[in-house]
């Protein structure tokens, strides 16, 4: 590649050699992310990887794909580029696990209006540690140069994951019974959606979203947004080997009222006790200066809980045990009821 330069090209907006050097500056942080079933050299024009199938009887590869969405707005603002990777890696893996899958590898894509190589190296950085926290190896990507389409200092990005699960493991959510537990995982924050009314709310491009408020704990606004989603990958494995679980939701756009009956039957339901979800401050502030009904809150946002697991309630506390083990501070949020709501919040 070193006699590969194109000045027209570069005229027109496009500077293949920065290309070059962004891939350069990023292998740093991808080779963190290497696994034993990884098997290609970043530049080729495939990702390859080999998986290891001992112990799989039947293997059923599930696939996630996400964006960061309008909270890269976030990242443009306070020129913080190096977490919402773990956004993009988090909201494709968190969804793989609801499955019971195990995430092998992920791949991402990168349009800029501009290639700045040391910014594209930090957004990778990001990828790289969202892999690196849930076990699976960065094997691949695409940087898009796109000047006129993009203004020269944004971006957007987007990404997709691939893991396994033996045929016999995949989640059946058809033994949830009447009585069975939901326990919450604890969010590290507003996660990676409902960022346009966010944006809305406190208004990012014209008020201080860098002065520290009370209400978070003497933390900005803007840094509390951009705090990057949790990922419950290995958490969730570890659950899965010990716990017959029922059924997981990946809370995200649309909240408790979208997310949690995605993974229950028809004629079931989930009550939900309201004291008991533990509401993270920045919730509260939303609601407060968007004058926003709770109802709309619980309808957009996690709240404060990032995953629900549903289990027997023979099996609750040990879960909660298990959890607690690998770092989650879960707790009971609800349980399991005959209804064609969906959701009950009281």
């Amino acid at each position: 590649m070193e006699k590969s330069f194109s000045e027209s090209y570069k005229a027109a907006g496009v500077d293949i050699t920065a290309g070059y050097k962004a891939v350069e500056l990023m292998k740093q942080h991808i080779a963190r992310t290497v696994t034993a079933g990884a098997a290609s050299d970043i530049g080729g024009f495939g990702g390859l990887f080999e998986m290891d199938l001992t112990g799989i009887e039947k293997p059923v590869l599930v696939s996630g794909t996400d964006g960061v969405g309008t909270k890269l707005k976030m990242a443009f603002l306070l020129d913080k580029h190096d977490t919402v990777g773990i956004d993009c890696v988090a909201m494709c893996v968190n969804d793989i696990i609801c499955c019971g899958a195990k995430p092998l590898f992920f791949l991402d894509y990168i349009a800029v209006g501009k290639n700045f190589p040391e910014k594209i190296a930090q957004i990778v950085s990001g990828v790289a540690e969202g892999c690196v926290q849930s076990g699976c190896a960065l094997i691949g990507g695409e940087t898009a140069e796109m000047p006129g389409f993009y203004p020269e200092d944004e971006y957007d990005m987007a990404g997709f994951s691939v893991g396994v699960v033996d045929k016999a493991k995949v989640l059946d959510n058809k033994t949830i019974t009447e009585g069975d537990v939901i326990v919450a995982l604890p969010s590290s924050g507003v996660h990676s959606n409902g960022f346009s009314l966010v944006r809305k709310v406190f208004d990012v491009e014209n008020a201080d979203i860098k002065a520290p408020r009370a209400e978070l704990g003497g933390k900005s606004v803007g840094e509390t947004l951009l705090t990057p989603t949790k990922i419950y990958v290995k958490p969730m494995l570890a659950l899965f080997e010990e716990v017959k679980v029922k059924a997981v939701s990946h809370i995200t756009g649309g909240g408790f009222y979208e997310n949690i009956p995605r993974s229950i039957p028809k004629g079931f339901g989930a009550k939900i006790k309201r004291d008991d979800v533990r509401v993270l401050p920045i919730f509260d502030l939303i609601a407060k200066e968007g004058n926003i009904p709770e109802r709309d809150m619980f309808n957009t946002f996690n709240m404060g809980v990032g995953m629900s697991v549903v289990v027997s309630k023979e099996d609750a506390e040990k879960a909660v045990e298990i959890l607690k083990a690998n770092g989650e501070e879960a707790y009971i949020i609800g349980e399991i009821i005959k209804s064609d709501e969906g959701v009950v919040i009281c």
